[in-house]
């Protein structure tokens, strides 16, 4: 099935930690692309070419090639959200009309395990990352988990219009037994983080993880179909 991808069975052991990294739009400028994943095609070659234009010394120069890359339509959320991160770091801030679009959700559950991984981009891609190194990556290969999927960001989206940015380095894994709900826009991190049995009695944030909830089944449904 193209477009989809389960991953269960399969240890994946200490990539799990980079995988993490992947999810929130905000990889360091020389890994977003790595040199050995670089390519010609948009948007990755246009990455490519800010950086090498930043590292020429124009800065400019640089900030115009992000930019050119929000204007291309049908990129992946994260590339957008990669371009706005390079951008924030180089004093270029989000008109106020685009700083909430909330463009990803990241849900991180640590248990005694481990921690469970669950992602949600507005293109109605997703990724599930279970603690035991399985996982499922669904890039949309037909519209049997939109539904759930947009109920998740519609839930989410009170929660981004009521807190503000996180401004500092995005934090590691949240401690055992607690969870993180992470939004993901233009403006950087939005995040609620707290004990799960607090966070599910919330009234906003019970409403995210029950959502994910839903969403983390029907994918754990789709892989065991496959």
């Amino acid at each position: 099935m193209r477009g989809f991808g389960s991953l269960f069975g399969k240890k994946k052991g200490a990539s799990s930690i980079p995988i993490r990294e992947t999810l929130f739009g905000d990889m360091p400028l020389d890994q977003w692309p790595s040199d050995g994943d670089a390519s010609d095609e948009l948007p990755w070659g246009a990455f490519v070419s800010a950086r090498q234009t930043l590292a020429g010394g124009n800065r400019a120069g640089a900030i115009a090639g992000w930019r050119r890359i929000l204007t291309q339509p049908g990129f992946e959320p994260r590339c957008y959200l990669q371009a706005w991160h390079f951008l924030r770091q180089h004093g270029e801030q989000p008109a106020p009309e685009v700083a909430k679009q909330l463009l990803g959700v990241v849900i991180e559950v640590a248990l005694p395990q481990g921690l469970d991984l669950l992602a949600a981009y507005a293109d109605h891609s997703a990724r599930y990352y279970n603690h035991s190194g399985a996982g499922v990556v669904w890039e949309r290969p037909d519209d049997s988990l939109d539904a759930a999927i947009d109920q998740l960001l519609a839930v989410s989206r009170p929660i981004v219009s009521q807190i503000g940015a996180w401004e500092e380095t995005r934090p590691a894994p949240p401690p055992t037994d607690s969870a993180r709900l992470s939004f993901l826009t233009p403006s950087g991190l939005h995040f609620g983080q707290g004990p799960m049995a607090a966070l599910a009695r919330d009234p906003l944030g019970g409403q995210v993880l029950h959502s994910a909830s839903g969403l983390m089944n029907a994918m754990i449904a789709k892989a065991k179909l496959t």
